[in-house]
């Protein structure tokens, strides 16, 4: 599928293989395309690289967690900050408050939320985004 067919880029950033695959599966066929990192670091990396249209971010991830991923995006090292959805094992009402403050659109915790529930808000958020 070409990238101008697709609904938009999407960076998966999750380091758990068997969701980050059914993410990825599930993404594809829901007509985007899907770049994958499996640490912060390289999240931050293919962020400036890849301008993708939209962040599907774990929280917690080797090299830099997800928090230092949204604090370096807020600090301006990246040009042109995507949306970014959170999706986490992290449910606490003071992780939720401290990612939204450094910027995400939206918080989902793993255990509360189905794929496809996911996808809905990739699209509604990318929605979101291109009318503001």
């Amino acid at each position: 599928m070409s990238e101008e067919k697709t609904l938009g880029k999407i960076l998966l950033a999750e380091d758990d293989k068997f969701l980050s695959v059914a993410l990825g599966d599930k993404l594809t066929r829901a007509g985007f395309t899907v770049i994958k990192a499996i640490n912060g670091e390289e999240a931050l990396d293919k962020i400036k690289s890849e301008a993708p249209d939209l962040v599907l971010l774990d929280l917690i991830m080797p090299r830099k967690n997800g928090f230092e991923v949204l604090a370096e995006m807020k600090l301006g090292r990246v040009a042109k900050p995507p949306p970014v959805i959170v999706l986490s094992n992290l449910g606490q009402d003071t992780d939720i408050a401290k990612a939204k403050a450094l910027g995400a659109s939206d918080y989902l915790v793993k255990s509360d939320v189905e794929i496809k529930t996911v996808v809905e808000k990739i699209k509604a958020e990318l929605a979101r985004a291109r009318h503001s």
